[in-house]
């Protein structure tokens, strides 16, 4: 199986990290933070301004800085077919 990683920036230390993407909505992200019994899953939402996704994991910040339409864009292009929506 492939799993999409995004990476995402710690506000606190200003370093970056690879997560795996868990679950992944214009509305929310939710990632996997770590590996084996030591993950941890981490809900990003985005902010009032939708220029990017917030969360908190373990009283850390963490922000990927991408907004709802890119986000948008990205699933679309990943799966076109949950688009079109056939009424029967």
């Amino acid at each position: 199986m492939n799993n999409e990683k995004i990476t995402v920036r710690v506000t606190e230390s200003g370093q970056t990290m690879d997560v795996v993407v868990y679950d992944k909505r214009a509305s929310g992200i939710q990632v996997v933070l770590g590996e084996g019994v030591h993950s941890v899953k981490c809900d990003l939402t985005p902010t009032r301004t939708g220029l990017a996704y917030v969360g908190a994991v373990m009283g850390r910040e963490i922000v990927y800085e991408r907004s709802r339409v890119q986000v948008q864009a990205d699933i679309d292009r990943l799966n076109p077919n949950l688009r079109e929506y056939k009424r029967s």
